[in-house]
């Protein structure tokens, strides 16, 4: 076996927990730093007693399996297309709205969260993942391809030894590098720093339960929030310090790409800001702060992301 010689395939389920079959033709996600943690769970020691010293059988206990891996964040080709990567953004408690010819939007939800079958094959060998869900993070950095990192937990079922799908990538396009150019809008609280670093992170709380009646992975919470770093502003054009100890949320917004197709836009309206600090980037002087997303009161609009 070759470690290399991996594939990932995922697909929507329409009944929770049952295998959705994805193809290698239909269901191919291109990914990279692709890992899994095959059997995750707990083993529970028998403890029995006896007249002799040595180990007890021990039963394996709630076994699921966890995949993580990137996906590189790029428009799907032509506006108002669902992007190929689509679907793991939906398992993760986003909902998907199709406004044709124009764009697609993914925002968070607090119930009814789609779940997905995932396969991850490597050289002859497949591990599923059966009604999987999970989370994301996404980073923006300059001079970096921006990437989404998924992290996804599914229940078990029993590896098999098949002949690898034959993936077809063709929906995927060639991302963009985060530059001047090819990222054209970064603005927060108002203003439009230039900015040096950008992380955010949906925070999802992702449990395995498997109680008499019932085995599942559930979102049962999410704590959305990040990072940013930028050129500090002058403190009578920005006061982030003034902002961050009044407690005083503000929008922000970072739009990739340029061209309609090529396009994904993240927004959030009320992002608080938090402990900013000073630090140097080419002996520019930096502001770092943390960001706290929060939703208004009609809830689910903490953030959204549109590929238009």
């Amino acid at each position: 076996m070759k470690f290399r010689k991996k594939v990932l395939l995922a697909k929507l389920e329409t009944l929770y927990g049952t295998d959705s079959t994805p193809t290698g033709l239909a269901n191919a996600i291109q990914v990279s730093d692709l890992s899994i943690l095959p059997m995750e769970g707990s083993a529970v020691s028998r403890d029995l007693v006896r007249p002799t010293l040595g180990n007890d059988l021990q039963i394996h206990v709630g076994t699921h399996v966890k995949l993580e891996f990137d996906v590189e964040m790029a428009g799907a080709g032509a506006a108002g297309t669902a992007p190929a990567y689509g679907p793991i953004l939906r398992m993760c408690g986003m909902a998907e709205t199709i406004n044709a010819s124009v764009s697609v939007e993914y925002d968070p939800v607090s119930g009814n969260e789609e779940s997905g079958t995932l396969y991850f094959h490597i050289d002859g060998q497949k591990h599923a993942l059966l009604g999987a869900r999970g989370g994301f993070s996404l980073k923006g950095d300059p001079g970096k391809i921006p990437k989404f990192h998924f992290m996804m937990t599914g229940l078990w079922a029993d590896p098999a030894t098949v002949a690898d799908p034959v993936p077809d990538f063709t929906a995927f396009q060639v991302p963009l590098a985060v530059t001047n150019d090819n990222t054209p809008t970064f603005s927060l609280h108002g203003i439009s720093p230039n900015m040096i670093g950008f992380s955010f992170d949906q925070n999802n709380q992702v449990v395995y339960r498997n109680v008499v009646g019932e085995e599942s992975v559930q979102i049962t919470d999410r704590a959305p929030g990040g990072q940013v770093t930028i050129e500090a502003p002058v403190l009578s054009t920005k006061n982030f310090f003034t902002i961050a100890k009044a407690n005083t949320t503000g929008a922000i917004q970072l739009v990739h790409g340029t061209i309609a197709g090529h396009i994904v836009q993240f927004d959030a309206a009320q992002v608080q800001v938090l402990q900013p600090k000073y630090g140097e980037s080419d002996g520019i002087a930096t502001l770092q702060m943390g960001l706290s997303v929060i939703p208004t009161s009609a809830g689910d609009d903490d953030f959204k992301i549109t590929v238009k």
